[in-house]
């Protein structure tokens, strides 16, 4: 259950990320309300994980989670550079939270 939380945490953090985006660009309560729940969630989610988680663990992946999601909705929705390098290194840090977690 842990992993589990921790991956809706991950994926609160990357909703958050994107409503600073939103915020940046609309300026209203909404969007503040939303980025405020996202990264709510986030932390609630990633408490709960790091209940039964190593804290090192769970914070890496919690962060490859929240930074490859920015980057790749990024990519999607707001027409950042899709360069290969980019996928590359987002390839490299997914990978280093699995190694993580094959160690931990």
């Amino acid at each position: 259950m842990a992993w589990i939380s921790l991956i809706f945490a991950g994926l609160c953090e990357v909703f958050g990320v994107v409503m600073i985006n939103k915020l940046h660009k609309d300026r209203n309560w909404l969007s503040l309300v939303l980025l405020i729940l996202g990264f709510g969630a986030s932390f609630l989610f990633l408490a709960y994980a790091m209940k039964s988680l190593p804290m090192g663990t769970a914070y890496s992946i919690w962060t490859g989670i929240g930074a490859s999601g920015g980057t790749i909705l990024g990519m999607l929705l707001y027409g950042e550079s899709k360069d290969w390098k980019r996928l590359v290194f987002i390839a490299m840090v997914l990978f280093a939270a699995i190694g993580l977690k094959l160690v931990s």
